[in-house]
């Protein structure tokens, strides 16, 4: 990945993971827990969530992360289903932005379809940047969805357990983390991704209903 592809994806990747974030803050504070809010944490302000490491990850491996919003599930007035809920709110969030993204995008298209024809730069650099939002988010999503602890999938995933299976499963989740690392560091030495032949399947199926186009 050059330079330019960097300048163009950075804005886009920040605030993606800037609307995740401050989702499942919001939801956690509309459940009764302020933790996120004290810690200054409600707000779609980039710096607030950039995690540098994840983000140098996501352009090195194609898999990155922001500083997870703190949650304090002990407030919610039913642990497992107000963990579940907040933890859904993130991914929900990236895919109603690729919803919007790609209602604005069709929009773009029927406006501006001879300069798109013709190639115009500027016109063709927009339709870029809109289609990548759809995209990354629509990928965002899916892949928060993966049932492996610490991703949002696994407290979705908890709500709809018993309590005793629900506290032997998410006590797991440092093995899950290292499990989680071991996959992304194997996909990176072989050139495999197991998390993209996961996701691409039903991330095309998504891309193609939104904008009538796949990868």
């Amino acid at each position: 990945m050059n330079f330019s592809q960097i300048l163009v994806l950075a804005p886009i990747l920040l605030f993606s993971l800037s609307v995740h974030e401050f989702s499942h803050g919001l939801a956690a504070y509309w459940l009764g827990d302020d933790t996120a809010k004290r810690a200054g944490r409600l707000t779609l302000n980039p710096l607030s969530h950039l995690d540098i490491i994840g983000l140098i990850a996501l352009f090195i491996i194609k898999i990155g992360w922001a500083k997870p919003v703190p949650i304090n599930p002990y407030n919610f007035q039913n642990f497992k289903r107000g963990t579940a809920i907040s933890a859904a709110a993130g991914p929900l969030s990236n895919f109603l932005l690729a919803i919007i993204f790609s209602l604005l995008l069709r929009v773009y298209m029927s406006v501006f379809n001879d300069a798109l024809i013709v190639q115009n730069s500027v016109v063709v650099f927009i339709w870029h940047i809109l289609f990548l939002t759809i995209f990354y988010n629509l990928a965002l999503g899916l892949f928060n969805l993966i049932p492996i602890p610490p991703l949002d999938g696994s407290k979705i995933l908890g709500g709809f357990l018993s309590d005793r299976i629900y506290f032997k499963y998410t006590a797991q989740e440092k093995k899950g983390m290292m499990v989680f690392m071991a996959i992304i560091l194997i996909s990176y030495i072989s050139g495999f991704s197991f998390i993209g032949t996961i996701i691409m399947p039903p991330l095309n199926f998504l891309l193609k209903l939104l904008t009538g186009m796949s990868l």
